[in-house]
């Protein structure tokens, strides 16, 4: 849910020098740096419009575009706000769901504009994120680092694996979770029932690895559409059950602590980070100068969204509430069939998710094998991360701080660290850093916040899972 099929096939297709497939088979790999032509800059004179240079066979509008970003930002996140907003108490986590929904959707922007700069400069009519790091150091106004360039790309590839194989291990604990409720039929399900809820984990594991050796996304893309279905009913249900068991709003914590300040923030990063999904839907715009319409459209929805599942959610069920929300919903027929629904549909779009990260892993993986074999390796390689996914929810079963690692470990790099350092790359020469200096302060500030939340939404985070084993 985390990733739209036809933004996957973006990425992978959106790269130079790639020659477009048939959209029925599976698209290649994504093409290594190694094979790619140095990036050239052309003179500010030559002026290059990347919009006429696009072949998008399909573009999209800036209604379709903000869809896509919505479904892109939206996944497993929004079932475990509620979670995020009991740690760290009701109004605080308000106010600081805000600022983040401002400050994510600011280095979406730069991201987003940077890249554009460096399609005029490069003449290259669309990139990747992976490309745009690359390009903006090997092109940058450093020389000492443009051979560096390619370990830049590697670590955005690294982070961007990290967090989607991370999003994969949620959404199995999710599933389990769920049919541990229904087949027990208990109401809340306590520390004492870790030990069986491995066991679900573990019983999924058969079915998930046949789910995942599925390799064509047109199986699977149908289903995105369903399950955004169920993510708003979903967020209606959370506001209209939560307000039937709210007490007085005035008995509900503000704040609670400076370690679930960090847990929280590692959520709320986790929930509505799109910087993922930003280059793709870009690249894909019929009218690319649209975009920060559809970013801040898209955001407000998502924003929205957080709030309204956090805030009621907390509110109505309590300092006792579990993760995913609906398992705090009353033991009801609609309710129910919401549950039941909404695991299957997890459970689908767990092979969407598990796509992503997994092509970009195969591309460097099938090179050291025969390509005559690859049929057979590559299902190996499925089979192989499947059970290490599996094992790591067997082991780290507590949902509320393995995204609260994933958006501290992963995001803060990719959704504030890197896009600073690719725009002070790209600006310091041409515009330049401005009067006094401020773009620079201004870029060393989303790197300090960035930094802040690396290390310490980690070390909360990853204490609060070392404590679940």
């Amino acid at each position: 849910m985390r990733l739209s099929a036809n933004l996957l096939r973006t990425n992978i297709h959106n790269q130079p020098n790639v020659e477009a497939s048939d959209p029925s088979s599976k698209p290649p790999p994504q093409p290594p740096p190694e094979e790619r032509k140095k990036y050239v800059l052309h003179s500010d004179k030559d002026n290059y419009d990347f919009v006429s240079h696009r072949t998008t066979r399909k573009p999209t509008n800036a209604l379709e575009s903000t869809g896509h970003l919505i479904k892109g930002c939206l996944g497993g996140g929004i079932l475990g706000i509620h979670e995020a907003y009991m740690k760290c108490g009701l109004w605080t986590s308000l106010i600081v769901t805000l600022v983040f929904g401002f400050y994510i959707t600011y280095c979406v922007h730069i991201l987003v504009k940077s890249a554009q700069m460096l399609y005029k400069r490069l003449h290259i009519p669309e990139m990747s994120y992976p490309d745009v790091a690359e390009a903006s150091l090997e092109v940058g106004p450093f020389p000492s680092l443009r051979k560096y360039s390619k370990w830049f790309r590697y670590a955005v590839d690294l982070a961007i694996c990290i967090d989607l194989f991370g999003a994969c291990c949620v959404y199995q604990i999710i599933i389990a979770k769920t049919i541990q409720q229904l087949i027990e039929n208990t109401d809340a399900l306590s520390d004492e029932d870790i030990p069986n809820l491995r066991l679900y984990i573990l019983a999924l594991l058969v079915p998930v690895l046949l789910l995942c050796m599925i390799t064509t996304l047109k199986y699977l893309a149908p289903f995105t559409l369903i399950a955004d279905v169920f993510i708003v009913a979903c967020v209606v249900a959370t506001v209209v059950y939560g307000l039937r068991k709210a007490e007085n709003i005035s008995t509900v914590p503000a704040w609670k602590d400076v370690i679930g300040f960090f847990e929280f923030c590692g959520i709320v990063v986790f929930s509505m980070e799109g910087i993922g999904v930003s280059l793709p839907i870009e690249n894909n715009m019929k009218d690319p100068t649209q975009f920060p319409f559809v970013l801040c459209a898209g955001m407000f929805v998502v924003v929205t969204f957080l709030i309204l599942v956090g805030f009621f959610g907390y509110w109505g069920f309590g300092e006792h509430s579990i993760s995913p929300v609906t398992l705090n919903f009353p033991p009801e027929i609609f309710p129910t069939i919401l549950k039941c629904l909404m695991a299957l549909m997890i459970f689908v779009t767990f092979a969407l998710n598990f796509w992503a990260p997994f092509n970009l892993v195969w591309h460097y993986m099938s090179k050291k094998h025969n390509p005559k074999k690859y049929w057979i390796w590559e299902r190996v390689y499925r089979a192989t991360f499947i059970v290490i996914i599996t094992a790591i929810a067997i082991a780290f079963p507590n949902i509320g701080n393995l995204m609260g690692l994933l958006g501290a470990f992963c995001l803060s790099f990719m959704g504030f660290i890197f896009p600073a350092i690719i725009e002070l790359l790209v600006v310091w020469e041409d515009p330049g850093l401005g009067v006094y200096r401020w773009r620079l302060w201004k870029n060393i500030a989303v790197l300090v916040v960035g930094v802040l939340l690396f290390i310490a939404g980690t070390y909360s985070n990853g204490k609060g899972l070392i404590a679940s084993l």
